[in-house]
Formats: structure tokens, C-alpha cells, sequence
């Protein structure tokens, strides 16, 4: 699953890579926990590398479909 994050003031974006195990609801109330309490959103690559945003500094967040649900080619409904 992909995760994209906007950062206030700045023109580029994080793109992290999750687990495709990750799930989407899980990560989802973390992303909601983090703004609420104002506090450090944390996640964890495929590769196991730990990145924290400070909420304060999210402007905002893209959630993509689990590889799973992704489909490619002509064949696909």
C-alpha cells in the first residue's frame, strides 16, 4: 500500500511504501490518531525504515488501494 504525505511549505511529498500485509483501516486510524493529538505520525516501510511526520506539519494525506486490489492491462474489469 502507498502512502502519501503532503508537507505545509514545501512543494515535494513523502511517498512511502508499506507492508502489503498493512491494513488500510489500521493505518488509516493511525494517520487520524497522529492529527488529533497533535503528536509524531509514524510508519514503517517495506524495507522496515521508521518515518515520523509531525501532524503539525501535515497538509495532507493519500492513502492508496493495497497492491492487491491494483489492477493492470487491458484484460482487467
Amino acid at each position: 500500500m502507498e502512502v502519501r504525505i503532503g508537507i505545509v511549505q514545501t512543494m515535494k511529498e513523502l511517498e512511502i511504501e508499506l507492508d502489503d500485509d498493512v491494513k488500510r483501516d489500521t493505518v488509516i486510524a493511525d494517520i487520524e490518531a497522529a492529527l488529533t493529538e497533535e503528536s509524531v505520525l509514524w510508519l514503517t516501510d517495506r524495507k522496515g525504515r521508521r518515518v515520523g511526520v509531525p501532524a503539525g506539519k501535515i497538509a495532507y494525506v493519500e492513502v492508496g488501494a493495497p497492491a492487491s486490489d491494483r489492477r493492470v492491462g487491458f484484460g482487467t474489469p
